[in-house]
C-alpha cells in the first residue's frame, strides 16, 4: 500500500507541495517535510501574529484554528493541512473593526508585554464558539491551556467573561478572512524593496534592480587575510572568471547567468544532522584584476535567509599575494539560531578554504573544496584550533610581558650602582 504524498518519505532538503485555505486565502507552499506550521505560517506567509514560546504545546502561545479547533501550530507540521481551514489571530478582526474579543480585551487591558495575548484570543474564540454558555467560574480552568507571566490572569478572565455574557446567542465569526496575496518574512530593516527581491528572486531568467542590505548592524562580520603561493598575474586571471571563483567557495555551485553582472546559485552547508541549502543570486558591483565586490541572497528551505556584502582584493606580497576577504553577513531563521560565535567561525573557515581553492585554480588545477559543503567536524576541528593557537599566542605574550616586568625589578637603576 502506497503512502499519501504528504507522508510519503522525503529527504532533508526535498520539498512537498501542501495547499491551504489561511484566513480565507488559499495558499501553496512548497516545503520541507520538517517545518512545523508556526514556521511556516511566520516565516513563509508573514504571519508573525502567531507566537512561538516552548515550541512543545505548553505554552499555547502559537494557538490558532485547524478547521474550526484550536490547535498549537508547533506541533503540526505544515505538510500534514492539506486542504485545511487555518484561521491565525490577523483573521480575528481589522484595525478598524476589532473583533469583540479584541475590543474586550483592550477595555480591560487584559494584556501587558503582549506575547501570549494571540493564544488567549484564538483559545478563548475556540471556547466561546463551542461552550457559549461557559460559566464564569469555569474561565480560569477553561483557559489554563495559554500561560501568561504578566497578568496574573485575572483581567483576562473579566474581558473573556464580558464576552461571554453579551454573546449567549452566540459570537460573531472572524471578521478579517478574505482572499489576499500572502508573502513571507524579509530581514528586519530590509523594508520593501527586499520584499520585490524576493519575489523577483523566485522568477526565472530575472533579477531585482540591486541587491539592499538590511540597516543596522550585521549578524557577523568576516575579515580574514590568506596567503596564497600564486602570483599575482595567476590569480587576476581567478578574479576574472566568477564561475572558475564560484569553484572554489566549499558548497557553492553556479547554476545560471543573469546578464548584467547577475547570477543564480546555491550554497549548501552541513552542520552535524542539520543541513542547510541556500538558493539565490548575487550581484558582482566591482571586478578587476585585483578586486572583486559583490552582494548576495538566499533563502533556506527551512525558512532562513543570508543576505551579504563581499569584497576581496588582492595584494602582491613577496612571490605571491595576500588575498584579504571583507564581509558583513545579514541572517534569519534557523541559521541565525547558531549564535554568532559559530556563524562567525564557520564564515571564516569557508573563505579560508576558499582561499586555498583559489590557489589551485591560480596554479592551473582544479579547485578541489567546491563540490561538498563544508562538515561540521572540519570547522569545529579548525575553529578550536585556531582558538588554541590564539589562546597559546596570549599565554606565551604574557609570559613573556612578565619576564619583562620581573627583570626590570631586578635591575638596578644607574644611581643604585
Amino acid at each position: 500500500m502506497s503512502l499519501p504524498y504528504a507522508y510519503a518519505r522525503t529527504e532533508a532538503d526535498d520539498t512537498v507541495d501542501v495547499t491551504m485555505t489561511v484566513n480565507g486565502s488559499e495558499v501553496t507552499l512548497s516545503l520541507p517535510a520538517r517545518i512545523t506550521l508556526s514556521d511556516a505560517l511566520r516565516d513563509h506567509l508573514g504571519l508573525t501574529g502567531t507566537h512561538v514560546g516552548c515550541e512543545h504545546g505548553i505554552c499555547g502561545m502559537c494557538t490558532i484554528l485547524v478547521d474550526g479547533q484550536a490547535s498549537r501550530a508547533c506541533l503540526l507540521f505544515a505538510v500534514q493541512l492539506e486542504g485545511a481551514e487555518i484561521t491565525t489571530v490577523e483573521g480575528l478582526g481589522r484595525q478598524d473593526d476589532l473583533h469583540p474579543l479584541q475590543e474586550s480585551f483592550s477595555k480591560h487591558h487584559a494584556l501587558q508585554c503582549g506575547f501570549c495575548t494571540p493564544g488567549f484570543l484564538m483559545s478563548s474564540y475556540d471556547l466561546l464558539t463551542h461552550e457559549p454558555d461557559v460559566a464564569t467560574e469555569d474561565l480560569p480552568e477553561e483557559l489554563s491551556g495559554v500561560l501568561c507571566r504578566c497578568t496574573g490572569y485575572r483581567n483576562i478572565i473579566d474581558a473573556v467573561d464580558e464576552v461571554a455574557h453579551a454573546h449567549r446567542d452566540g459570537l460573531p465569526g472572524p471578521g478579517n478572512c478574505a482572499q489576499r496575496t500572502l508573502v513571507g518574512r524579509t530581514p528586519s530593516g530590509a523594508g520593501p524593496a527586499a520584499a520585490a527581491e524576493v519575489a523577483t528572486a523566485a522568477v526565472p531568467g530575472h533579477h531585482p534592480d540591486e541587491i539592499a542590505l538590511p540597516t543596522g548592524e550585521p549578524t557577523i562580520t568576516v575579515d580574514v587575510t590568506s596567503q596564497l603561493e600564486s602570483a599575482p598575474t595567476e590569480v587576476a586571471q581567478v578574479f576574472g572568471d566568477i564561475r572558475l571563483l564560484a569553484r572554489c567557495l566549499p558548497g557553492a555551485e553556479l547554476t545560471d547567468e543573469l546578464g548584467d553582472d547577475w547570477y543564480r546559485g546555491r550554497a549548501r552547508i552541513a552542520l552535524g544532522p542539520v543541513r542547510l541549502s541556500f538558493d539565490g543570486m548575487a550581484q558582482v558591483l566591482e571586478q578587476r584584476d585585483d578586486r572583486l565586490v559583490l552582494r548576495a541572497q538566499g533563502k533556506d528551505t527551512g525558512g532562513g535567509s543570508a543576505q551579504a556584502e563581499i569584497v576581496m582584493s588582492a595584494t602582491p606580497a613577496g612571490t605571491g599575494v595576500s588575498l584579504h576577504a571583507e564581509a558583513r553577513v545579514f541572517l534569519t531563521g534557523r541559521v541565525a539560531s547558531f549564535g554568532r560565535s559559530l556563524a562567525g567561525d564557520v564564515s571564516r573557515r569557508m573563505f579560508e578554504d576558499f582561499a586555498r581553492g583559489m590557489d589551485r585554480a591560480a596554479a592551473g588545477a582544479e579547485p578541489d573544496v567546491g563540490a561538498k559543503p563544508p562538515g561540521a567536524v572540519a570547522i569545529l576541528v579548525g575553529a578550536l584550533s585556531d582558538r588554541a593557537r590564539a589562546r597559546l599566542r596570549s599565554l606565551r605574550q604574557r609570559s613573556r610581558d612578565r619576564t619583562t616586568r620581573r627583570d626590570r625589578r631586578r635591575t638596578p637603576s644607574r644611581d643604585e650602582r
